[in-house]
Parts: structure tokens; sequence; C-alpha cells
């Protein structure tokens, strides 16, 4: 096994931590809050690096449990995600520009309404790419827990967004 370096192997998970902290709380100061704790305790256990069998996995979980604690105790608001979340098309043409964003913003502000576990497992799996094993791991749920919570959530964007683009039609 290759020895882990915090700069080469756990400092370029900022950006995942901050997206899955930023999923879970709903806040953009305390998803950072969150990302840099969570490299305060990962670096506090550097003894340990060694026996994980994923690093990355690890500071998932890390990052993800500190957010559910602070979001459980500011019992934090339905806050929507700012734009520089969400990535712009390669599009020029400024009317697509403002439907893809107002099609973001829409599909961003339907996540937050999911329950916790289905937006994580959404997060995980479509915009981090994790497998479903991984993903497993991350919240300590079965793999068949994340596949029912996956399909749950993409099932309740999708009725929601088709009943709001077929609103008053």
């Amino acid at each position: 096994m290759e020895k882990i370096n915090f700069r080469n192997d756990i400092l370029p998970l900022k950006n995942k931590l901050y997206r899955l902290a930023l999923r879970i709380t709903l806040d953009s100061a305390e998803a950072e809050d969150i990302v840099q704790d969570t490299m305060i305790r990962v670096w506090h256990r550097k003894d340990e690096w060694e026996k994980f069998d994923s690093i990355e996995a690890y500071c998932l979980t890390v990052a993800r449990n500190l957010a559910i604690d602070r979001s459980q105790k500011l019992e934090s608001k339905n806050i929507q995600l700012n734009d520089d979340a969400t990535e712009i098309s390669d599009s020029h043409d400024p009317h697509e520009l403002m439907e893809h964003d107002e099609q973001v913003g829409i599909i961003h502000q339907l996540m937050n309404l999911l329950p916790e576990k289905q937006r994580s497992v959404i997060q995980l799996r479509d915009i981090e790419g994790k497998n479903y094993k991984e993903i497993a791991e991350i919240l300590d749920i079965t793999e068949e827990q994340v596949k029912v919570n996956l399909f749950r959530g993409r099932q309740k964007i999708k009725q929601k967004y088709l009943e709001i683009q077929n609103y008053g039609l």
C-alpha cells in the first residue's frame, strides 16, 4: 500500500467534501467550516491513515457526519444553493443560458426538498460519481438502501420537475 500524503491525497478532496457538506447543510459558510473541521480531524488521525481501505471514503464519512450533526444542532433552514455552485453550459446564446440556469435552479430547489439521505445519495452518485459500494460505506447503509434512495430521490425530482414544466398546460 502506498504512503498517504496529506497534500497529494487528502487536500485535493476539499471540493468534494465541500459539495457534500453544502448538499446536507444548504449553507455555504457552514459547509466551508465543515471542510476545515474535517481536514483537522483527518490530520489528527494521521497515524491511522494506512489502516483505512480508502482515505477518500473516510474523509467523506467524517464530513457527512459533521454536516449532519451541525444541521441537527442548528436546525438548518432550507437555503437555496448559490449560483456559483452550478456549472454554466458552453452555449453562447443568452436565451439558452438563461433557460439552463432556470432549469438547474429548479432541480437544486427540488433536491433541497428531498430527505437528507436521498440528497446525499444523489450528490455522491450523480455529482461525485461514486459507485454503490463506496456510497454505502460513506453513508453506512447497505448497497440496496443506496439504490432505493437513489431511485426514490430521482423519481421525486422527476415527478416534481414535470409538474412544474407542465403547469398550466
